[in-house]
């Protein structure tokens, strides 16, 4: 779209206020809100705001960036009022002279895609995101009262969500996403709604516009959507599963196993514990990890849901691999950044993966283990020089010394899960 396009449809849907979103380096969408007659000078010359007020981004003494808006990202807040709506737009984030900030997801994963383009290879990629709906108190507040108490594929009136679920669908299909399957998941009130894959970049927006909705939606019926990786003890924990389809001249290589297929998941599976405090960025994402099908271990199956990477049954363009360690904690932009620089590594070095594991774990030498706590994938991340080859050691070494200060925090608690419900639940 060009700016034309964006005035004719502003003048259409009768906007009168534009969020300006983006997302900081911990993975929490932020937005400003600008008049719609201020777009034009937006774009041109962007929308300053204070950086160091932004936790991973700039110190006090260096503080001013530049939002400018991706205006390939327009969209209506579907639930926001008609008369005087509000659009949304997603930001590329700037230094006053125009220079990318380093600390912009979005900016990184978009070089990422295009460098691959150039490369000869495109990719598909399908998150796959769960959620607890709970009930909130006479304030508003949540609590941890799960909305209903069924199980999966369960239905009415077991299962309480389903039209929390469908006008989240309609929600999304108003903003431009392909909703193709909702259900209701493992624990009592979590959800599951699925939409269609697309490139990298959009991948990791329609997640941050999926979560935004799924929130929005929830409150207006008076409930609190979660997104905590661990929000139950004893219940099933809330998964981001990642599917990624490879494709050379148009042929996807995961529809025939194709070598450099395989080596794009080995270079994933080499790198998986380096990269895990990014996948699993809080100390409550190491309560989920072996428990409930999340993987625990390196390994990969085709129909084993406990490993690391699975290649599911599938036909045609949906053949696909599926990581399944992230939570939905994870910055996306950055997640998938890190995944896929790790498969094209895989690629180069012409790795081919370790034997498929058993369907009894038990039974086979066990393979090595992801991360079990935020420390020790906090220690595994400093030591990589993988992961600094991809993400800007700056942006790194902020973003370990916070994650170092959680872990700290929850090992001083006596890994107390009530210390995570307190510190996390109502921002996840």
């Amino acid at each position: 779209m060009d700016l034309n396009d964006i005035r004719e449809l502003l003048a259409e849907y009768g906007i009168k206020f534009i969020r300006l979103a983006f997302c900081d380096i911990a993975g929490r969408q932020k937005n400003i809100a600008i008049m719609a007659d201020e777009l034009e000078h937006a774009v041109t010359h962007g929308v300053s705001f204070d950086a160091s007020a932004i936790k991973g981004f700039l110190n006090i003494s260096e503080s001013d960036l530049l939002l400018f808006p991706d205006l390939d990202t327009f969209s209506v807040l579907p639930w926001r009022p008609s008369e005087r709506g509000v659009a949304r737009f997603y930001c590329y984030i700037t230094y006053p002279d125009r220079r990318p900030f380093e600390g912009d997801g979005r900016y990184l994963l978009s070089q990422i895609e295009r460098r691959s383009l150039q490369a000869g290879y495109s990719f598909l990629v399908g998150p796959e995101c769960e959620f607890y709906l709970f009930r909130t108190d006479e304030k508003g507040f949540p609590t941890l009262e799960p909305f209903d108490e069924a199980g999966y594929f369960d239905m009415a009136p077991l299962d309480r969500g389903e039209n929390v679920r469908r006008e989240i669908c309609f929600a999304l299909e108003d903003m431009g996403l392909k909703p193709e399957r909702s259900h209701h998941e493992h624990g009592p009130g979590q959800n599951e709604i699925d939409f269609r894959c697309s490139s990298p970049l959009k991948a990791a927006d329609d997640l941050m516009t999926f979560k935004t909705a799924v929130k929005a939606i929830a409150q207006q019926h008076g409930l609190f959507a979660s997104f905590l990786p661990k929000p139950l003890c004893d219940e099933s924990g809330n998964g981001l599963h990642i599917n990624l389809s490879l494709y050379e001249e148009g042929r996807n290589l995961f529809a025939t196993e194709d070598a450099k297929a395989m080596s794009f998941m080995a270079g994933i599976l080499r790198r998986m514990r380096e990269m895990s405090s990014f996948a699993n960025p809080l100390a409550s994402s190491y309560e989920r990890l072996g428990l409930f099908e999340a993987p625990s271990t390196v390994s990969w199956s085709h129909q084993n849901r406990s490993t690391l990477v699975r290649i599911p049954y599938a036909e045609g363009h949906d053949c696909r691999m599926e990581v399944r360690s992230p939570d939905p904690a994870a910055n996306p932009y950055l997640l998938i950044s890190l995944i896929l620089s790790a498969g094209f590594e895989g690629i180069a070095d012409g790795l081919e993966p370790e034997p498929e594991a058993a369907g009894d774990m038990l039974s086979s030498p066990l393979p090595e283990r992801l991360p079990q706590s935020l420390s020790e994938a906090v220690a595994e991340t400093r030591k990589s020089q993988f992961v600094r080859s991809v993400i800007p050691s700056g942006i790194i070494d902020g973003y370990l010394e916070d994650k170092a200060a959680e872990a700290e925090g929850y090992e001083g608690s006596g890994r107390d899960h009530g210390y995570l419900i307190d510190r996390y639940f109502r921002f996840v």
